[in-house]
């Protein structure tokens, strides 16, 4: 039986994290969340993860930071980066780190679930029966 992967999101604004876990889950994604980067990754450690979703400004480690270090640690785990700064320095910066996509929040449901689906099969996880074959861009 195919077992679902569970997405990770690490989002520092409590509504936007509820509202991405609960469309995740409207949708049979299983979902953690965390409101801290430190947090995921102690959890990381103990837990594999189909996708991360996270934010760009957190408190403590940022998300490109965040993408950095799972870079450095040789980690295939796509990251999608969402932001509300529509910056395009940071955008190169996160594209070029390996983010699998950049979103500009506040950014369409539609949009989130494409690219989360094409991560999942770029990392081998098809998650969802959305059939949509979109690759990666920003």
């Amino acid at each position: 039986m195919f077992e679902s992967p569970v997405i990770a999101i690490v989002e520092d604004d409590e509504a936007l994290r509820e509202a991405l876990s609960d469309l995740l889950q409207v949708l049979g994604l299983p979902c953690r969340t965390f409101d801290r980067a430190e947090a995921f990754l102690v959890a990381l450690e103990h837990s594999p993860f189909g996708c991360l979703i996270s934010d760009v400004r957190l408190p403590g480690i940022s998300g490109l930071d965040l993408l950095q270090r799972l870079k450095q640690r040789g980690s295939t785990l796509p990251v999608i980066i969402v932001t509300s700064y529509a910056d395009s320095s940071i955008r190169s910066r996160a594209l070029e780190g390996g983010a699998y996509a950049y979103l500009t929040k506040p950014f369409a449901d539609e949009a989130l679930l494409r690219h989360l689906n094409s991560a999942l099969r770029s990392n081998g996880r098809l998650g969802d029966a959305n059939e949509q074959e979109d690759g990666p861009d920003g």
